[in-house]
Formats: C-alpha cells, sequence, structure tokens
C-alpha cells in the first residue's frame, strides 16, 4: 500500500479542489492510501470526508503558498502520517516541509498566466528553478500551456509530466426539471441560450461576452446570457451590462453549486478567458453531457476544444470574432449536433476521472522507482 498525503492551502473550492475531488473519487483504493491535508475550516473537508478521504485540518496555511509557521506544522503533521508521497497544489509550504521530511515530493501546477519578466530572465529565472527543482521531485502540469509556462521560467521539461484534468460525468436534468429552469431564468423558447461559468474577474473576458451579445443582437439573433459565479468585477459588470442596454439579455446567477443545472439549460459554453486558464473543470463537465464550447485561444483552451470539433476557437480578445463564432453554429444545425455527439466522444476517450486518477497514480510509481533526491 503506498501512502500519499496531498496538501492544499484552499478554503473555498476552486479549481485545484474540483480536480482533488475527482481524483479522490476514482482512486485506487486497493493500492494507494491517500490523505488530505486543508486549511482549517476550508469547505474541501466535508466533500473530501463524504468520498471517504481522511482529512487533516492544519492551523494556518489558508490561501497561501509559503509561510515559516505553516512549514513547522506540516512538518509534524507528516512526521504523523508518514506518508510515501507528499503531493502538493501550489503550497510551497507543502514542498518545503516534505523535502525536510526526507519525502518524495509531487507538485501540481493547475494554472496557466503570462510569464512576468523577473522569473524568464535571470537572476529571477535560476532562484525560480532551483527552488521548484530542489523542492520536488516531479511537476505535474494540467495542460501544454501550464508546462510551456513552467519551462518559460527556467524548470526542465524532464522534470515536468503534462496531464490534463479529468472530470466525473455531468447527468443532463431531465426536460421537466430544464423547463422549470428556463423559466426561473426568464429564457424564452426562442433563446438561444450562451452561458460561462467562471470566477468575475477582468481576465476571464466577461467584458468580451458582452460586447459579442450586443452585437449579436444588432445582426437580430435572439441569444441570452447566462453567468454563473461571483468576483472583484462583478459589480462593474453588471453596471456596464445596463450601460450596454443588456439587462433584459444577461442573467446573473450568483454561486452555482449545481453545475449540472447550469449547463442543462445551454446551447453553448463560452471561456474568453485572456490572463489566466489552463484546464477548464467546467468545459470538461460540459463535453461530458455533450455541450459544445466557443472559446479563446488562450492558454490551456485549445487543447480541451478541437477547434471544428467539439467547438471553436477565437482570437483572444476579440469579441466580434466571438460574436461570428456563436453566430456561425446558431446558423448551423447540422454542425451543432454533429459537435455534441463528438463531445460525448472526446471526453470518453481523454477526460475522464478514471484516466486522470491513472495517469496520477503512475506518476507516483514512477516517482517511487527513482533515485533518491540529493
Amino acid at each position: 500500500m503506498i501512502k500519499v498525503l496531498n496538501i492544499i492551502s484552499d478554503t473555498n473550492i476552486g479549481g485545484a479542489g474540483r480536480v482533488l475531488l475527482n481524483y479522490m473519487s476514482r482512486t485506487d483504493r486497493e493500492h494507494f492510501d491517500v490523505s488530505v491535508a486543508v486549511p482549517k475550516g476550508s469547505l474541501l473537508k466535508a466533500p473530501l470526508e463524504e468520498l471517504g478521504t481522511t482529512v487533516y485540518e492544519v492551523e494556518g496555511l489558508a490561501d497561501r503558498s509559503y509561510h515559516k509557521d505553516d512549514v513547522k506544522q506540516l512538518m509534524d503533521l507528516i512526521r504523523r502520517v508518514d506518508p510515501d508521497i507528499v503531493h502538493t497544489h501550489g503550497a510551497l509550504s507543502g514542498r518545503i516541509a516534505g523535502r525536510r521530511c526526507g519525502k518524495k515530493v509531487i507538485y501540481t501546477r493547475h494554472s496557466a498566466f503570462p510569464v512576468p519578466a523577473k522569473l524568464k530572465y535571470p537572476p529571477g529565472r535560476w532562484v525560480n528553478k532551483w527552488v521548484n527543482e530542489y523542492y520536488s521531485d516531479h511537476i505535474i502540469a494540467v495542460s501544454p500551456a501550464t508546462a510551456e509556462n513552467l519551462t518559460d521560467a527556467g524548470i526542465s521539461d524532464k522534470n515536468i509530466t503534462v496531464m490534463m484534468n479529468g472530470v466525473t460525468p455531468v447527468a443532463r436534468k431531465t426536460p421537466e426539471e430544464c423547463d422549470a429552469l428556463r423559466a426561473r431564468w426568464g429564457i424564452e423558447p426562442d433563446d438561444f441560450v450562451l452561458g460561462i461559468l467562471a470566477r468575475i474577474e477582468p481576465y476571464k473576458g466577461h467584458m468580451y461576452i458582452l460586447e459579442a451579445m450586443k452585437l449579436l443582437g444588432e445582426q437580430g439573433k435572439k441569444v441570452r446570457l447566462l453567468v454563473a459565479g461571483t468576483g472583484a468585477f462583478e459589480e462593474e459588470l453588471k453596471a456596464k451590462t445596463q450601460e450596454m442596454g443588456l439587462s433584459d439579455r444577461v442573467v446573473y446567477l450568483g454561486f452555482q453549486s449545481d453545475v449540472a443545472a447550469v449547463l442543462s439549460v445551454l446551447d453553448l459554453q463560452l471561456n474568453a478567458s485572456y490572463g489566466t486558464e489552463a484546464c477548464s473543470m467546467s468545459l470538461l463537465e460540459g463535453l461530458s453531457m455533450g455541450l459544445p464550447a466557443v472559446v479563446s485561444t488562450y492558454g490551456g483552451n485549445p487543447w480541451l476544444i478541437d477547434d471544428g470539433e467539439v467547438g471553436l476557437l477565437f482570437e483572444n480578445r476579440n469579441s466580434a470574432a466571438l460574436a461570428a463564432c456563436i453566430a456561425r453554429l446558431m446558423d448551423e444545425p447540422q454542425t451543432m449536433e454533429r459537435m455534441k455527439k463528438r463531445a460525448v466522444e472526446v471526453f470518453s476517450q481523454r477526460f475522464t476521472a478514471e484516466i486522470f486518477a491513472q495517469n496520477t497514480e503512475n506518476v507516483y510509481y514512477k516517482v517511487l522507482e527513482g533515485k533518491n533526491h540529493e
């Protein structure tokens, strides 16, 4: 039995937390004893325990990558648990603690963003390379874009495995439930329904979606947009919606724990990110129920949505290109039907939670077969 202690500093359930939950739903419990350390009070604790996972709550650690006090707390925990592998999710404190305790350390990088100049060039590049390579035996990158981030900042590609996320399939709501949801959100029978499920932050590209909505309306397209999520940009985005005369076509849903409810009433899912995007869980969940997507070419999006197969790609920050993609699919119902069928096939072949769990455990085996860190 191989013992693995995951360490994650998130207090809320974000992308990394959802990745971890999907893994725990499909872990090979016959060969792996996997536990998770979370900050005290983290929302991850309950759903992890529902999956039969041993969860350790740690004082401190909350929503921060490094603090010297967290290193001490985690070293105490690692000595008690005595895992074969410490697997961290962005938590540098966990990597340092794992190394100091003499454990094999794996680090998953969950994000992709423009690499700042201070990490691209010496001396920052040298420091970044040393920290990441010394304090981990191997790094998992959740998309090729994430791996490129790492190598651009000096890390050797020999230390990186690219592993796309996987999710549990999302069941579509019944026709009766969909009718009730459409009524609740003011969706009319002839509306073509678009949706974005993401934090409401500027870099997620909501403004470009609003501009595309305005263009589509000017073309006589009857579209409605559902915006699921919250964030720092929310009030400003709502004000822009009103200013652009879109208040009757855009519905703000707030945080939605039932992702299936939103996805089930959409005709297309949108992703307009231009500042950080690695491997969107909501795009994968949409594919699992046969939902095509129109997404920006930023980050990991092109590795999830095959252009012309399960959706369309548009140039970053280009509202007209986004509107043109949506209009094309509205005008080509046969293309939409083909994409819906292909989406389920692609999901089953590449993005299931089972595939993801097996790939993760293959990395565990690989690391344990390697030489001890020197």
